[in-house]
């Protein structure tokens, strides 16, 4: 038996030995951690997090942007009302200024640079929203998001337009869903509390839904007709659709809906951004004191 393979030899000493040279492959290496894990030497959120670092190595931008069709957006003509109650039902703090359309991005504003407004004693009526435009920054879909989270880090940008290759806005990312692939979700004031409303409306087409909402509470919300003998509930409806559990920032389209995940694990899903790409009508919020 070779000195190295020693069954005597702790697992402390047979990691320092796999990471004193190059580890043969990204396996070994996540074997090895998992192996400390199993013998208490790292905590399973550490060892989460460290394969988040290697995955960020591999995964592209198209994986986790939010899409175009879910962008919020602000209009250059806009008017400061209008341009409030869009940032303040979002929860967002910063937002993509277009022209005439989503593929002419002008700037990206902050909301605190919009607060100086106020701060200046000025009103709505002399407010102009090129006036607090910032320089947008534009990547390819194919940018890896360790590139991206370096390039983030050296300008001091937290947002980025992805473009397709042909020039076009696909989409945007921000370095919340870089570090989100590391860490895990990363939850915040403004996003659904577990506890909240199952179907919350966010603006004219666009909502979260919770994955345990049942069939029927979406239907009768949407006026949709899904099979409510298919599956018991939204999420078990989507990935039904798939044919596997979907991933965080996987996208499918049932009917006239487009479901977005927003929150997922390994063993489900949690919840979807959703928007309605279609014409019809949805129906009113159900009134709780009828």
């Amino acid at each position: 038996m070779k000195e190295d393979d020693s069954p005597h030899r702790s697992w402390l000493e047979k990691l320092g030995s796999v990471l004193a040279g190059e580890p043969r492959d990204r396996e070994t290496l996540m074997e090895t951690l998992r192996e400390a894990q199993r013998n208490g030497l790292l905590e399973a959120e550490a060892v989460e997090m460290i394969e988040g670092v290697l995955e960020v190595s591999e995964t592209q931008v198209r994986d986790v942007m939010i899409p175009r069709g879910q962008m919020v957006v602000l209009h250059q003509d806009w008017a400061l009302e209008r341009v409030l109650e869009v940032a303040l039902g979002s929860g967002h703090s910063r937002f993509p200024v277009i022209g005439d359309d989503r593929d002419e991005v002008l700037g990206i504003v902050i909301v605190k640079d919009i607060l100086r407004h106020f701060a200046a004693g000025r009103n709505g009526a002399d407010f102009a929203l090129a006036e607090y435009l910032r320089p947008a920054q534009f990547i390819p879909e194919s940018k890896r998001l360790n590139a991206l989270l370096k390039e983030f880090r050296d300008t001091h940008l937290h947002m980025a337009i992805v473009v397709d290759e042909y020039g076009g806005v696909a989409g945007l990312v921000t370095i919340e869903d870089v570090l989100e692939e590391i860490v895990g979700e990363i939850d915040d004031e403004h996003d659904v509390d577990d506890e909240g409303e199952d179907i919350r409306k966010l603006g004219e087409r666009d909502y979260t839904v919770r994955a345990l909402t049942t069939v029927e509470d979406f239907n009768e919300y949407f006026g949709a007709d899904f099979d409510e003998d298919e599956a018991d509930t939204v999420g078990g409806l989507v990935i039904s659709a798939c044919q596997h559990l979907p991933k965080r920032g996987e996208t499918v389209e049932l009917g006239r809906f487009r479901f977005r995940v927003l929150r997922a694990d390994n063993r489900r899903v949690d919840l979807f951004g959703l928007s309605v790409i279609d014409d019809t009508p949805v129906a009113e919020e159900p009134n709780d004191a009828a």
